[in-house]
């Protein structure tokens, strides 16, 4: 490591890079319970060229680099397992282009969720992307890198990695590329008819390259939104309810989810509609409409509609939705721990009873729900375990009920999502050993000397 700061400094800037040890502390952990490995050095580059020379550094001299955009993950994806650097890309943070016509935008890879919603909001009313219920700072680059979801997931075809039209990346040589029609072309309008390449860095927990600019899917921002929520004790019933009213095509988004607190949900499980229109007529049929898929459940007295009040439904209308992000700290203790699973949506009983299983036997507190993705093709389930940091056996058990809810998800036929080490493991244990070799392959290609986020997605011993 002899000379890598001054090194490190004549690329970035010195006010750019620091081994100072609270910055090493801060970027040693996230907000989970994964154990801390601090890294060696903390990098904010500004450019791709930038991005490029770092890495080329560090991979001269074999040093892990580990990209982090909001470290926000919560299971230690951006935790350092071996030191080096940590490339903290926030300072890239520039909406580069937006295509109106075409409906997409061009952002640098550490733009913040927030940051672009505010954008389009203030340039391009009429148009919106797919926010993930996370804080604004989530960036766009970690998003998509993990097959994020968003309020648009159901109605606009699927995870966040599904609406990207393009990549720049930088391989683990330092050498910049880029994928799909901005490879050929001036323009980032799709990743087809190429042959689709912007895989290799998706869901591959930065070990294959650092993504530094996004096309991004943008979607038309209709002038009324309104809110229903439809109300169940019946847990069985859920996946015949979300497949009629999915069935009409009228929701924009459709949420699950249980939860002891407040009191008055204790019992009941609740499918959120987010409804959009550009007139009142139009609001007024598809509300009808979704009234009649569920007719026979009102009429049996089954399930119903909760009327909502004003000021309930702007709350709920909400982009990004704020409700769990004020859980996460319900015992007042600074930790979260959010476990989620892509599972097919007939899963959605079983999860339910699993998790209210594992957190009844451990003694702790939960909220549990699905987001619907891509017209029921999946949903996105998830448990969220609120933990006091200080309390070392508070975090022992959410620990377990981590292991135990990853466990319970591949039992019942889903895969654990921005899975942790040791639920990297467990999925790597299930799968495939073709697939596995492949992996391992491709990662040996582009990055020959293993500095691209090592120990994950390895088989351990």
């Amino acid at each position: 490591m002899e000379g890598i700061l001054e090194k490190l400094s004549e690329i970035v800037g010195a006010d750019f890079v620091s081994n100072a040890a609270e910055e090493r502390f801060i970027y040693s952990r996230d907000q989970g319970v994964q154990p801390p490995h601090a890294p060696d050095y903390v990098v904010l580059p500004n450019t791709t060229e930038e991005v490029s020379a770092l890495i080329r550094l560090a991979n001269k001299n074999k040093i892990p680099v580990v990209p982090m955009g909001g470290a926000l993950v919560l299971s230690g994806l951006t935790i350092p397992q071996r030191g080096g650097i940590v490339l903290d890309m926030k300072r890239m943070n520039r909406i580069l282009e937006v295509n109106e016509m075409s409906h997409y935008v061009v952002v640098e890879a550490g733009a913040s969720q927030g940051m672009l919603k505010a954008y389009l909001e203030k340039h391009h009313p009429q148009l919106k992307h797919s926010i993930p219920d996370a804080p604004p700072v989530a960036t766009i680059g970690g998003n998509i890198a993990i097959h994020g979801s968003g309020h648009l997931s159901q109605s606009e075809g699927g995870f966040h990695s599904e609406m990207v039209t393009g990549l720049e990346v930088v391989l683990a040589t330092g050498e910049v590329l880029k994928l799909g029609s901005c490879s050929t072309v001036p323009k980032w309008f799709s990743r087809a008819p190429l042959p689709d390449l912007v895989g290799l860095f998706l869901g591959w927990n930065g070990t294959t390259g650092v993504i530094t600019k996004i096309g991004l899917k943008l979607f038309p921002s209709p002038k009324m939104k309104d809110i229903m929520m439809f109300m169940t004790e019946d847990v069985d019933t859920v996946p015949d309810i979300l497949f009629r009213i999915i069935g009409t095509e009228m929701a924009e988004d459709m949420a699950f989810f249980v939860s002891p607190q407040p009191a008055y949900f204790d019992g009941f499980q609740i499918i959120m509609i987010s409804v959009v229109a550009n007139s009142v007529k139009e609001m007024k049929m598809r509300r009808e409409l979704i009234c009649d898929s569920v007719r026979d459940y009102l009429e049996r007295k089954e399930a119903g509609f909760l009327p909502l009040p004003p000021h309930m439904k702007v709350k709920l209308m909400e982009a990004p939705q704020k409700n769990l992000s004020e859980f996460a700290d319900t015992v007042r203790g600074g930790g979260f721990e959010y476990v989620g699973a892509i599972m097919p949506v007939e899963c959605i009983p079983q999860a339910y009873r699993k998790g209210r299983e594992i957190t009844e036997q451990l003694g702790i507190t939960y909220s549990m729900g699905a987001r619907v993705i891509g017209r029921g093709h999946a949903v996105m389930f998830y448990y969220a375990y609120p933990f006091n940091r200080a309390d070392a056996k508070n975090m022992e058990t959410v620990a377990k009920a981590l292991e135990e809810s990853n466990e319970a998800a591949l039992e019942m036929g889903g895969i654990p999502w921005k899975a942790e080490i040791s639920g990297q493991q467990l999925i790597l244990g299930r799968m495939e050993p073709g697939t596995y070799k492949l992996m391992t392959e491709v990662r040996k290609l582009l990055d020959p000397n293993g500095i691209m986020n090592p120990g994950n997605w390895e088989v351990r011993s």
